[in-house]
């Protein structure tokens, strides 16, 4: 073997070697790199990462905060607490300047979700908050290639809201959901919308729209404030503008009070001169009692002003009856008053003395012309009855009158007079009876002007609010 072909040999001998080798072998795999992209790139941006410090390299670099807001559902309105629970999807998306990477060293990774501990947030909060609720915890966020942190999740928001429940059960109410910085003010945090106000406005893409409340629209709207002259903070308010189903109220409420008020007009028909019109509109005024006890764990109670229909929190465990019920309790106490009025008048008439002329002329001529009254002459009878027979008896008995027959004109003039006096109380009962026919008819009407009057104002004001 001569010396070149050895050195030949020897030259192709550490390539025999690498050819032999397990990982080159038929059927072997090619190495992977020492660690995957997404721990070589998580570990890059977080070994010297400082969360304590504010992202950004130029401390006069303000760091700018988007936020966007989606209402999912309308949990509960408490009334008398002037609460308001909602459950929204709340994103919030800035830039950390010490998030950043090329993603040509990293396999072409261009976002990453990383836990939230572990970088810095904005101290964002809803300055309406009364109570932390339970909002499920999303411990990542995600992050792009060039510093763009997203921020996305749900928060069941317990807020207070100024509840105006005049309208009810045609209320509409406007809550805020204020978002600011607590500490930072406006030079290192400034606030601003994710998308347009149109787009936010009118978006219900993920609201649940089967409770008792249906979103309208939510506003929004950013400003500055201060405290006193010091650093100004930046906020972003959303208005959550909301209406309530007035379906279920209207029947449980609205339809049996209505009812119930009718069949008190109705009782005027009942004979005036009758007892049974004060047992009705009894049993009618205690049947409303019932009624507004057993719905009084329906109707909403607020502890500022007083509620059109439902009830007024007074106390710790009392509450007060709205106005729309108390009219219409009034109403029908007014109805029973004047009915027992009535029956005072047509009743015991002969303890009674004449009527009075006013009362006459008013009643018997003028009222019943008004009321178009045509059968007010029905109880006025004639009581001119002849005493010729007495006249004559009188003027014999000084000629031709005889003890027995003087005895005879004695008994039948005190007949006669007695008659007349039993008539004369007849006469009495027939003209106070005719003065309560007429004062019942006009009472009535007094009655009925002031229910349709009330009942028209109800229609067009709840018709108004019902449109806004």
């Amino acid at each position: 073997m001569t010396p070149t072909t050895l050195g030949a040999l020897l030259a192709l001998l550490p390539l025999a070697l690498m050819l032999q080798s397990p990982g080159t072998q038929r059927g072997g795999r090619t190495p992977e790199p020492s660690e995957p992209a997404l721990r070589r790139l998580s570990h890059y941006l977080l070994a010297h990462y400082q969360k304590g410090t504010r992202p950004v390299r130029d401390w006069r670099t303000t760091t700018t905060v988007a936020i966007d807001l989606m209402v999912y559902a309308i949990l509960s309105v408490d009334e008398k607490n002037q609460v308001l629970t909602t459950y929204i999807w709340y994103r919030q998306h800035w830039t950390d300047e010490f998030l950043r990477w090329d993603p040509a060293h990293f396999d072409n990774l261009t976002q990453i979700s990383l836990p939230m501990e572990s970088i810095w947030v904005p101290d964002i909060l809803i300055n309406e908050f009364v109570d932390v609720g339970k909002s499920p915890h999303v411990p990542y966020v995600y992050i792009s290639h060039h510093g763009e942190v997203q921020n996305l999740k749900p928060i069941q928001a317990m807020t207070t809201c100024s509840l105006d429940i005049y309208n009810f059960p045609f209320d509409v109410q406007n809550c805020s959901l204020t978002f600011t910085s607590w500490l930072h003010h406006i030079r290192d945090i400034n606030l601003s919308l994710w998308r347009q106000p149109e787009l936010v406005k009118f978006d219900q893409s993920v609201f649940m729209n089967q409770g008792e409340w249906e979103l309208l629209y939510v506003l929004s709207h950013s400003q500055e404030f201060s405290v006193k002259s010091s650093d100004s903070y930046a906020e972003m308010k959303f208005y959550v503008v909301i209406r309530r189903r007035p379906l279920f109220y209207t029947v449980s409420l609205l339809l049996p009070s209505i009812f119930l008020m009718v069949m008190d007009i109705v009782g005027f028909y009942l004979p005036p001169n009758s007892g049974e019109r004060v047992s009705f509109k009894i049993t009618l005024l205690l049947g409303y009692s019932v009624f507004l006890i057993i719905v009084s764990d329906t109707l909403p109670a607020t502890a500022v002003g007083t509620p059109l229909i439902g009830t007024q929190a007074t106390h710790l465990n009392d509450t007060s009856t709205g106005i729309y019920f108390v009219v219409c309790m009034a109403l029908l106490v007014i109805s029973l008053t004047e009915t027992i009025l009535i029956v005072r008048l047509v009743h015991k008439q002969d303890l009674q003395p004449h009527v009075p002329e006013w009362v006459k002329h008013l009643l018997l001529e003028r009222a019943t012309v008004l009321l178009c009254i045509r059968d007010r002459e029905k109880f006025s009878q004639s009581r001119t009855q002849s005493s010729d027979i007495s006249r004559q008896a009188e003027n014999n008995d000084s000629t031709e009158g005889s003890a027995a027959l003087q005895g005879v004109l004695r008994e039948t003039t005190a007949i006669r007079q007695f008659l007349e006096k039993r008539e004369e109380f007849r006469d009495v009962a027939r003209e106070w009876l005719q003065v309560g026919y007429v004062l019942d008819v006009l009472l009535f009407r007094a009655y009925l002007v002031a229910v349709l009057a009330y009942s028209i104002t109800l229609g067009t004001l709840w018709s108004v609010w019902r449109d806004v």
